[in-house]
């Protein structure tokens, strides 16, 4: 049985279920679009380089069916993305409101275990 939610969040006339801090309930409904709704009502245009995070903590969510904590991304960063990617000043830039938070609920996971 799938999590109740009273919050919601709207793409193209789909009315999707967020917790209350807006996260999905369920990453089937995961879309870019999505990602895009997400992002702009933060106030934020997804780059080349956002994407390459989103799309980074996807495939470390489906390898570990867990979302990683910042010190965990950093490293997955460097490893995937290089060494002058692999700091937390960089994801900072692109995600201002916490790297692993922030990203994670673009991407469509869960919030990051460790994160208030």
């Amino acid at each position: 049985m799938a999590p109740t939610s009273d919050a919601v969040l709207v793409v193209e006339n789909l009315t999707l279920a967020t917790d209350e801090e807006g996260y999905l309930v369920n990453r089937q409904d995961w879309s870019r679009q999505v990602a895009e709704t997400m992002a702009a009502a933060d106030g934020v245009e997804l780059s080349p380089s956002h994407w390459e995070v989103i799309q980074l903590l996807q495939e470390y969510y489906d390898n570990y069916e867990i979302a990683p904590a910042i010190r965990i991304l950093t490293k997955a960063v460097g490893k995937k993305l290089g060494k002058d990617k692999a700091n937390s000043r960089y994801l900072y830039e692109l995600y201002p409101q916490g790297p692993a938070k922030q990203a994670c609920r673009y991407a469509g996971l869960p919030k990051p275990t460790g994160c208030v």
